[in-house]
């Protein structure tokens, strides 16, 4: 997911910058006076007559359009006065009802707001997809959040270093060893997708209307207590066509908390406690200007990727606005939160967005501040909520298969690193009828089928956590599967012709190059470090009534360096692509890939592998041990 390009995209993505930047007149430095709208503390007003904000004091963390960025940074420049201290460090606001930033594992739900999003669907990777989004946004939000804290990323660890609690002084700018800080959000944070059709979404809807959304979803997810949504954060994403908050030419998405006062009509009324929420317009109708083509060529979704996840980390580090951490120095960023003082900071520049590679996915991104390295971080060490030492690891029992109406029950384990410490188990994704207990057993009779994505995270006393996600396939009643088994033919290669894979010449191999996962012989793809393209495939039939998982072992090693994908393997079921794999994603050994394919039960499809490789400097992409297993 998110887009990746070649050299010569590359070059072009930032030609086109530096032609937007002569339109608008924003000359973008590598650290902005004034980068976004601030987010000022309830009742305040925002000085900046040129921020979103400006008498909308409830716009917190707004992300400027381009153009309005701009203007506020000028206006910012000749207002600029000494500060006591750094003009871009963060203080900590003392909390709002005791929340000043989420302390636990962030539970993000997206709510498509309104019957304009169109006829649902649902892809082969599991994510809700909608016929009025024809920019492909609705799956790509999913991935995003399914991905943060997997793969190694970094981008989100900038966050551990913020705190909460009665042993952090309002006023500070670091936090004590003792402080309850964010921890590191691994196994992803998505927790759920909802499609409120009950309506059209209004045609501009106000502040006060999206609070109410929010609160109307949390109630929808059974988040229906204080301590339900403590956690959470409701994405309300408006639809095309729409001008939510009157967004455009203006802003890009904000974020705020049923509470705030001065939200338009006043604060939503709320008994499941304080909801934390955020405006996230279909910004991708405003262009450039919303960060089209900021970061990639064409780059249609770089805006909405860098703005969900701007609006995430805020929220991440100050839940309440403005309880959490926010600028406080007096300077020309008073107000402003951890991305505000980051936003739209080119490409290549420090601290400017860029593409980050995460688990299965890549996203456009932009940095955050951080206090401890006084720097715009686009990757961060974990630290803070990280930095007890202990690392609790999560063994996935792999991808599980059910039936609607028959109980399961299902034993989670994990180790930690430090001994003697007790493990508390939590889950999100759960087929419905299905819970956990405190301690890792996962019990219950499904009552819908379906196949979604389960993350069971382990927690140990001192705040360290680990995560680990799998799918889990729920079939339904009568009849069950009508032929379960494996059905890829030969899928080892083992025979030592493709047969009955259609495969390009030299592929299917078992010369010492490259080893074999198991066996001798293996589908070697690319590896010529020149112009290139390598094609297998298989035709498969997957019986009716069937769950069903395709997997194989992939290995992929590179000649070429950084984290520009120049070389590509493309995964597809028929005309959909199941995962993009590149030379960024090399590593020792194989690792084991796996989908769901059970939303083509009773369909014969083609199982297709496209590696493309360019000009110079080989990639190797090797493929073996596939399997179509229906249960």
């Amino acid at each position: 997911m998110g887009e990746t390009y070649h050299r010569r995209a590359a070059r072009a993505a930032f030609t086109g910058l530096a032609s937007l930047a002569l339109v608008t007149g924003a000359a973008f430095a590598a650290a902005p006076l004034a980068a976004a709208a601030p987010a000022p503390a309830s009742g305040q007003s925002v000085a900046n007559p040129y921020s979103p904000a400006h008498d909308h004091a409830y716009r917190h963390g707004v992300v400027p359009t381009l153009q309005q960025n701009a203007k506020m940074k000028s206006w910012a420049a000749a207002q600029a006065s000494p500060a006591a201290t750094g003009p871009q460090t963060l203080s900590y606001g003392g909390g709002i009802d005791g929340i000043g930033v989420q302390n636990g594992h962030s539970k993000v739900y997206l709510v498509f707001y309104g019957t304009q999003w169109g006829t649902q669907s649902t892809n082969s990777s599991g994510d809700a997809t909608f016929s009025g989004d024809a920019k492909g946004a609705a799956p790509v939000a999913q991935e995003m959040f399914k991905d943060i804290g997997t793969g190694g990323e970094l981008w989100s660890a900038d966050l551990t270093q913020w705190c909460e609690g009665p042993n952090v002084a309002t006023g500070a700018t670091s936090c004590p060893s003792n402080a309850s800080f964010i921890p590191y959000q691994s196994g992803g944070v998505l927790s759920g997708v909802w499609y409120d059709n009950s309506a059209a979404s209004p045609s501009a809807a106000t502040g006060h209307q999206l609070g109410v959304e929010a609160v109307k979803a949390a109630s929808h997810f059974g988040n229906t207590t204080a301590a339900a949504n403590r956690d959470a954060y409701y994405v309300i994403l408006s639809p095309h066509g729409t001008n939510p908050d009157n967004y455009q030419n203006q802003y890009c998405a904000w974020h705020d908390y049923n509470g705030d006062t001065t939200l338009t009509g006043g604060a939503v009324s709320s008994t499941v406690g304080d909801v934390a929420f955020s405006n996230q317009p279909y910004n991708i109708d405003s262009g450039a200007g919303c960060g089209v083509g900021f970061v990639n060529s064409p780059g249609t979704l770089d805006g909405w990727t860098m703005t969900l996840g701007h609006e995430w980390q805020e929220m991440m580090s100050d839940q309440n606005p403005a309880g959490g951490w926010t600028n406080h120095t007096g300077s020309s960023y008073d107000g402003q939160e951890n991305s505000d003082e980051c936003a739209w900071l080119n490409p290549g520049t420090t601290g400017g967005a860029a593409n980050i590679t995460m688990g299965t996915g890549t996203f456009a991104e932009q940095a955050s501040w951080s206090n401890d390295t006084n720097s715009c971080a686009i990757s961060h060490a974990i630290v803070g909520g990280g930095s007890t030492g202990n690392t609790v690891t999560v063994t996935s029992p792999g991808n599980q298969s059910s039936t609607v109406g028959t109980a399961v029950s299902l034993q989670v384990r994990a180790s930690d690193s430090a001994s003697g410490q007790t493990l508390t188990y939590s889950a999100t994704g759960l087929p419905a009828g299905l819970g956990i207990s405190s301690s890792g057993l996962i019990t219950g009779t499904p009552t819908t089928s379906g196949t979604s994505t389960v993350t069971v995270t382990a927690k140990d006393t001192t705040g360290a956590s680990g995560s680990a996600s799998f799918t889990w396939t729920v079939s339904t009643t009568g009849g069950g599967c009508a032929s379960p088994g494996q059905k890829i033919g030969n899928p080892g290669f083992e025979t030592g012709t493709a047969a009955p894979w259609t495969a390009s010449s030299g592929v299917v191999d078992n010369s010492s190059g490259e080893a074999a996962h198991s066996g001798s012989w293996k589908a070697w793809m690319n590896g010529y470090g020149s112009t290139h393209t390598d094609t297998v495939s298989q035709s498969v039939t997957i019986p009716a009534g069937c769950a069903a998982t395709f997997s194989f072992y992939l290995h992929i090693d590179t000649a070429e360096s950084g984290s520009t994908a120049y070389d590509k393997l493309t995964v597809q079921v028929g005309s959909t692509t199941l995962a993009t794999y590149s030379n960024v994603n090399a590593a020792t050994g194989y690792a084991l890939k796996s989908f769901s394919l059970s939303s083509y039960a009773g369909q014969t499809v083609t199982l297709k592998f496209t590696g493309t490789e360019d000009s110079s400097l080989q990639t190797s992409f090797v493929i073996d041990d596939t399997a179509l297993n229906a249960s």
